[in-house]
């Protein structure tokens, strides 16, 4: 015989697993990492201490992917240039209005997690001024 408590259990469970199974997921999915050709810009996030690279996936010069990679090491060449030592593949991706997270960080391969849906990349957040019209 089955109990209250039972149903109750069962419900739950199975309301669970349906709403995990479909929050947070779009319809389409992340396309692998671009070619480093379509690359317009890459940023330094001191605070996460990822490097930020930004593609223009159409050639139109608008930023429409962007990866962000674990930031290792960071130092200075003998010319005064940033170096970077990174992880191989990026932790997030923003591309499509939607962040997503690559905890395993194995590369575009379909365990990638929406991290976060409708969401603009802000590039005032690492460029925020302009000086006589001209993008700092």
């Amino acid at each position: 015989m089955v109990t209250v408590r039972q149903c109750a259990t069962f419900l739950l469970l199975s309301l669970s697993l349906c709403l995990s199974g479909t929050a947070g997921h779009t319809r389409d999915m992340l396309p692998v990492e671009p070619d480093l050709s379509t690359r317009i810009d890459e940023l330094y996030d001191h605070e996460a201490r990822l490097f930020l690279m930004l593609f223009s996936l159409k050639g139109n010069g608008q930023v429409d992917y962007v990866t962000g990679r674990s930031v290792q090491e960071y130092a200075r060449s003998n010319f005064g240039n940033p170096v970077y030592q990174t992880e191989v593949h990026p932790l997030f991706y923003w591309w499509n209005h939607t962040m997503w997270n690559d905890p395993e960080q194995d590369g575009v391969n379909g365990n990638e997690r929406v991290y976060q849906e409708n969401v603009e990349f802000d590039i005032s957040r690492y460029k925020p001024c302009a000086f006589n019209g001209q993008p700092c």
